[in-house]
């Protein structure tokens, strides 16, 4: 096999292995659908990531979620900076509900 197939199909291989499991969880915490991000650290909103995933019921996830919520509104006060208002569709709960992640 020449050296470009080789890698190819090494990449083929592993994207077949790490697709589910990157589409498993929500998605990649950002601004688009983080809401606060602006106000976290890298490492909290790895930390805010890896824990969204990790929810296996609703109740679970909106309990912090709500909880996180209330932080960045704090955090927000505390430093003057304007949140961005909420989005009609839900945030990461609702979505991941709908998707069936959560039950």
């Amino acid at each position: 096999m020449k050296p470009l197939s080789c890698s190819m199909a090494v990449l083929l291989m592993a994207a077949s292995v790490a697709g589910p499991v990157l589409a498993k969880g929500p998605w990649a915490a950002n601004p688009g659908n983080t809401w606060g991000y602006q106000l976290m650290t890298p490492q909290e909103r790895t930390e805010h990531q890896a824990r969204m995933r990790s929810f296996k019921s609703y109740e679970e996830c909106k309990a912090y979620q709500e909880e996180n919520h209330k932080q960045m509104e704090a955090r927000a006060r505390e430093k003057g900076t304007p949140l961005p208002a909420m989005r009609a569709g839900g945030f990461g709960c609702d979505n991941m509900k709908a998707r069936g992640y959560l039950k």
